[in-house]
């Protein structure tokens, strides 16, 4: 058994049965990728990876009204950028559809960012939650890194990593398998570096300055922050090599090479 379908049997049996109708049927390897509604033509490329079982909005009963019914969209997903959520750590897996809601009405109504800002939640069992509404396998625009929103995906681990946490193996897990999905509809290594530009004064970069990232970056990346946490972002290495096995890159490409791929090629509909 591939390391890709062990995960995705273990995310199976740990959520609730009403939830398992999203688990993943398309195979790793070479795989054809279209928007038809940004203009870009099929693309095939020979990494991607098993979309992981995903709990839609619906799911955990997100309340539409609250948010801009307008999603908006980038040419494309060049990186990763990971988060926690900076609440507690000791709550159950069946109760994290509650916390999201939480989280939902304050960055709706308190911060007016009109949705959640995370693309994705990923919860301490594994299990990965639908965050801002578009389509999960659409490059929706989140607002979770200031002057780097363009492009890029924001996952939220639930919980508080700060020096010390353990990270659970599970939530690891399920942030690799979405990474390598994610990144692997634009044939991106999530071993490799990227090159955004910032938006934003308010970043580490002024705006209009391009900066490398990893292609798996924490928010303190690209913002003042702690976010994710000392712990979690400790854990970025490894994550990045799983994500990288996933997509079944293991010995085939040096980590930390720098990806080709950038938000101008992205615009152009090139790989």
């Amino acid at each position: 058994m591939t390391k890709a379908a062990a995960i995705s049997g273990t995310k199976s049996r740990s959520l609730p049965s009403a939830w398992r109708a999203e688990a993943a049927t398309e195979p790793a390897g070479a795989v054809a990728r279209t928007f038809p509604s940004l203009g870009a033509a099929p693309v095939l490329f020979p990494h991607g990876a098993h979309r992981p079982v995903i709990v839609s909005r619906s799911q955990w009963r997100a309340d539409e009204t609250k948010r801009d019914p307008h999603a908006h969209y980038a040419q494309g997903v060049a990186a990763i950028f990971i988060h926690h959520t900076d609440t507690p750590n000791d709550y159950r897996c069946a109760d994290v559809p509650r916390t999201l809601r939480n989280l939902y009405t304050g960055q709706t109504r308190d911060r007016n960012w009109g949705d959640l800002g995370y693309n994705f939640l990923v919860d301490r069992c594994g299990n990965i939650y639908e965050g801002r509404a578009g389509g999960t396998d659409r490059p929706v625009i989140g607002s979770h890194a200031i002057g780097f929103n363009q492009g890029t995906v924001g996952i939220a681990a639930i919980g508080t990593f700060g020096q010390g946490t353990p990270v659970p193996a599970a939530m690891e897990r399920g942030i690799a398998a979405l990474a390598a999905w994610k990144l692997g509809l634009r044939g991106i290594d999530p071993t490799s570096k990227v090159r955004l530009t910032s938006t934003n004064d308010k970043s580490r970069y002024t705006k209009g300055t391009s900066a490398t990232f990893n292609a798996i970056s924490g928010h303190r990346d690209g913002f003042a922050t702690d976010c994710p946490g000392e712990a979690l972002f400790a854990r970025l290495p490894a994550i990045r090599r799983l994500a990288a096995e996933l997509q079944g890159r293991s010995g085939q490409t040096p980590f930390g090479a720098t990806s080709r791929v950038t938000l101008r090629t992205l615009h152009q509909g090139s790989s």
